[in-house]
């Protein structure tokens, strides 16, 4: 069940912090989510680019692991 919510969670941050990232620099005065954080474009991009890398993270945690075949056993 933990690895679920992981792999959930992992892919909800991949898709908010693309695509934040994405409409951050397309119109660099559209923050979206990440508005109130102080410090400009690069700090609000810093910040969706660092939500991608650690939904990547949850969600390779929480994949479901391949199953052994004949010949790796």
């Amino acid at each position: 069940m933990q690895r679920l919510v992981g792999l959930v969670v992992g892919m909800v941050l991949v898709a908010v912090g693309a695509q934040g990232a994405i409409r951050l620099v397309v119109d660099h005065d559209d923050a979206g989510l990440l508005g109130w954080v102080p410090g400009g474009f690069w700090v609000r991009l810093a910040c969706y680019l660092v939500a991608v890398v650690v939904g990547l993270g949850a969600a390779a945690w929480g994949a479901p692991k391949t199953q052994r075949t004949n010949r790796d056993r």
